[in-house]
This record gives C-alpha cells, sequence and structure tokens, in this order.
C-alpha cells in the first residue's frame, strides 16, 4: 500500500443494527410515563408526560435524527415537532416519526391497544405528504401483498386477502376505524361475509395488527392519519406485508395546498413510497393490553414492560418483556414514580 491510498470507511450512512434496542428504551420510558394517566380522562395530560419523557430519552439515542413526521400537529396536543433535532449527535443521519401515544383516547378512557410508537430510516426517505392530515388506507399481511388493490371494492379486497391466507371471505376479521365517514365501508365489508373489529382510535395499531400474525386482524380499511400511515409503512416495511395509501382532503384549502406541492391525489401510494429506505427501524411499547402488546404493569417497586422491536434489513422481530425500578425512572418521567 502506498502513501496515497487509504483504507476504506466503513459505511456509516445506515443506522446501525444497536439503534433498535435504543429506541425500545425510549418507547419504554414514554409507555410507562403516559400509563401513570391510563383511564384518568385526560388525553393531554397523558401525552404531555409521554412527550416529555420521550423527548428525554430519545437524546440519548446514537444518531443524528429530524423528527419528519411529529405527532402534535394535528390535534394540537404537545409535541415532538416537524424539524426538532434529535439523537446525541453521532452514528448515522435519520428520518425520525414519533407518535408517543398512538391512541390518546384509548390510554385516557383505559381502553385496549394504546402504544408508544418510534420509527427512525434513513435521512429523507420518509414521505412529505405536506400537511395533508388524512389518507384512505389499506394494510394487510405478507400472504396477500400482491394481491390487494386500495382502488377496488372492499369485497374484492376481502376475497384477495381470502384467498392469500387460503380461508374463507367469512374468515377474515377487518379492522376499520369506529367513524361516521366509514358507514358505507363498514356496510359493503358486512355485505361480504367478512368480521369486523371496530376500533375507536390508534390504527398504527391496526395496520401492524392486520399484518402480524396471531392477531386475529387479516386487514385494515379506512381513512386515518397521513402521519400515523407513515409510521406504519415503517413498520410493515419490517413484517413483510403492505400498506397502500391515497391522500384525503379534508376540504378545498386543503386540496388546493396538496396540489400546490405537487401531490398527484389519484396517486396511490405504496409502501415504499411512504418510506424509500431498506433501513427501517421500529419500536412500540404497549401502554394498555392489546392484541399487539401487554400494557404496562405496575407492582412493588417496579413495572413491567412489553415492546416489538423491528428492523427490515434483518427481518428481525423481538418481542421485549422488560422489568423497571421506578426509582430510576423519575430521572426522566414528569410523573412522580412511587
Amino acid at each position: 500500500m502506498t502513501a496515497m491510498q487509504q483504507v476504506p470507511e466503513p459505511d456509516s450512512h445506515a443506522p446501525d443494527r444497536n439503534l433498535a434496542l435504543e429506541l425500545a428504551r425510549v418507547t419504554e420510558a414514554a409507555s410507562m410515563a403516559a400509563a401513570r394517566w391510563v383511564g384518568r380522562g385526560d388525553k393531554n395530560g397523558a401525552d404531555g408526560a409521554a412527550v416529555h419523557a420521550m423527548r428525554m430519552l430519545i437524546n440519548s439515542v446514537s444518531m443524528r435524527g429530524v423528527v419528519v413526521i411529529g405527532e402534535g400537529e394535528k390535534d394540537h396536543a404537545p409535541m415532538l415537532f416537524n424539524g426538532e433535532e434529535v439523537g446525541d449527535g453521532t452514528g448515522a443521519a435519520c428520518d425520525v416519526a414519533v407518535d408517543p401515544i398512538d391512541g390518546t383516547r384509548l390510554c385516557a378512557n383505559g381502553m385496549p391497544n394504546a402504544v408508544s410508537v418510534l420509527a427512525v430510516a434513513g435521512r429523507g426517505s420518509m414521505y412529505d405528504p405536506s400537511a395533508v392530515f388524512y389518507m384512505s388506507k389499506l394494510a394487510t399481511g405478507p400472504e396477500a401483498a400482491g394481491m390487494v388493490d386500495l382502488d377496488a371494492p372492499p369485497a374484492a379486497n376481502v376475497l384477495a386477502v381470502a384467498k392469500g391466507k387460503g380461508c374463507s371471505p367469512q374468515d377474515v376479521t377487518v379492522v376499520i376505524l369506529d367513524r361516521p365517514r366509514h358507514a358505507d365501508l363498514i356496510a359493503e365489508v358486512r355485505a361480504s361475509g367478512a368480521r369486523i373489529h371496530l376500533i375507536t382510535d390508534g390504527d398504527v395499531a391496526g395496520a401492524i395488527m392486520a399484518a402480524r400474525e396471531g392477531t386475529g386482524i387479516d386487514l385494515m380499511l379506512g381513512i386515518g392519519g397521513t402521519p400515523e400511515g407513515i409510521i406504519a409503512a415503517c413498520a410493515l416495511k419490517c413484517l413483510g406485508g403492505v400498506i397502500l395509501g391515497k391522500l384525503a382532503p379534508r376540504d378545498e384549502a386543503e386540496r388546493r395546498r396538496a396540489l400546490d406541492a405537487g401531490h398527484d391525489l389519484n396517486r396511490v401510494l405504496t409502501t415504499d413510497d411512504l418510506v424509500t429506505s431498506d433501513d427501517v427501524f421500529f419500536a412500540a411499547t404497549g401502554i394498555t393490553d392489546g392484541e399487539l402488546v401487554d400494557g404496562v404493569r405496575y407492582l412493588h417497586g417496579h413495572a413491567t414492560t412489553h415492546s416489538l422491536v423491528m428492523r427490515s434489513r434483518s427481518g428481525t422481530i423481538r418481542s421485549i418483556k422488560s422489568e423497571h425500578q421506578l426509582w430510576k425512572l423519575r430521572a426522566y418521567s414528569s410523573v412522580k414514580f412511587d
């Protein structure tokens, strides 16, 4: 080797695989802070506690992150805002999507499937919805990923999922947000013979349930939040499932902003459109019990959490149950743990 030759440096552009467990520590912190508010009827109080804990922990993660999907803009809750720099300033440059509580109303009312979620991918890889807050969505697992069509009638997608899973349409369960706007959709799904699981909130968890084995959910349909769709795309990229979406502006002003930003409102966005990177990390920790993960348990002197941690490049899915000493939690939570 001559003096002019150099040993090539390792690729530092992709997030390191150890990032997955660091992210789990962040969602664990947020879930434990939020869980103190379960059933208290104060969704903003719960969200504020979760945001505070998440912000404290996320800045210890080895990454140069920028929040591109912040959870608070739509409902004016306390938030980790878009453009906020997070991480400790070392490691790879990353896009970060956060939802300290997916299902704030579920948490406030003590209902199932409230989770804390966090996704990280390479810088510039997450879709920018340009303030279009809702999208029409379809999500399902790998068995039917290549067979579904967002523009097809609900019955056709139920049949496609049934074919992919080797079952009858009557065996398919569809998760749908319980909203007046979905009255026709619900009627069409019922007419197809499929079963329906209505949820009041939490369609990140709903999309993951549709893609993950053993949840009893096979398909998600309906209009939900665009930020939640992008976070769900990160999870489904790890699971091998599919999410399809089409922007759904709420009014003419939002439609005009979308067109001015260059969006094609007839375009069906795929999982790869919503997150282009092949290096995606996703972590979710349960706040209340649900089909995906168990909720936080408070015991004498400690708490237990249950998390799903996923990485797209390796396809690794970890289910992690952890015990936490409550006295340590006071360092990063606005809630007094005792």
